[in-house]
């Protein structure tokens, strides 16, 4: 595969082109120039890991995350996190994405919530680091407190990895996620290597309805996706940048179309 000019730390994480296959998210960034693909794993499942991730390979596509582990605060987790870490080794993906899980239904111990998530991310540590997968934590908006995730800063995600070594686990920066929050700078400075993801899409007002499908692409909103990346390199992180987008005016949309888009808007906004 050829990179195109410009786009070399880009990926296109596969929600943002929901009409394409796990399959045809590989391809359709290869014949793009694209270097990297963030995959989800339902989608995976349906094609076969060991398919998608031998398709991966023969392209010279990088797949940059695997999404997405954790939900540590409801219902026995254990098994499925460590099946998805075998996943994350199977398609030599460089970060299996930990949502933590919000308060659980009926609690209202958002401090309980966040203590469950720290002991789910010990037990789970070994088995990734035994298996070569690292795991990155992802600092949610506020507004998923209740049902996605207690970890709302990147502080609080940089408190859940600096137990372990850098580089089993360590924090995915979701500019959507983080951009809001005052002490974002001083976090970046923080985390230092411990950054093993770094994902872009915009936030615009008035939210649309479902928070979930709320992201835009960069350029739309008020992300200041410049400041954000340079705090990020400055850092330390020179790994892949991930747009992912969960928005219902791209679904109807051909993944080809959403990918010219999408390196369009990134070559303009963010790179």
């Amino acid at each position: 595969m050829t990179v195109r000019a410009g786009l070399e730390r880009l990926s296109l994480n596969q929600a943002t082109a929901g009409s394409w296959s796990a399959l045809e998210a590989v391809k359709g960034c290869a014949r793009a120039g694209v270097p990297g693909v963030g995959l989800w794993r339902e989608p995976v499942a349906d094609a076969g890991v060991e398919r998608v991730a031998k398709a991966a390979r023969d392209a010279g596509v990088r797949v940059s995350s695997l999404c997405r582990g954790g939900f540590f605060t409801t219902g026995d987790s254990a098994g499925e996190n460590r099946r998805a870490v075998d996943e994350t080794a199977a398609l030599g993906a460089e970060v299996l994405v930990l949502v933590c899980g919000g308060v659980p239904p009926g609690s209202r111990d958002v401090d309980g919530a966040r203590a469950r998530a720290r002991d789910g991310i010990a037990e789970l540590a070994p088995y990734a680091q035994a298996a070569g997968v690292r795991l990155g934590v992802e600092a949610l908006h506020p507004m998923f407190c209740s049902d996605r995730s207690a970890v709302v800063t990147l502080d609080l995600a940089l408190d859940l990895a600096e137990p372990f070594p850098a580089d089993v686990v360590g924090v995915v920066v979701d500019a959507y996620n983080i951009w809001w929050d005052p002490n974002v700078h001083r976090a970046l400075a923080r985390a230092g290597g411990r950054i093993l993801s770094y994902q872009v899409s915009d936030w615009v007002t008035p939210l649309p309805a479902g928070a979930l499908q709320g992201r835009a692409l960069p350029g739309d909103g008020c992300v200041d996706f410049r400041g954000l990346g340079a705090a990020v390199d400055a850092a330390g992180y020179t790994g892949l940048v991930e747009v992912e987008i969960f928005a219902a005016d791209l679904a109807g949309r051909s993944g080809d179309e959403v990918l010219a888009l999408v390196c369009d808007r990134y070559l303009k906004h963010v790179a």
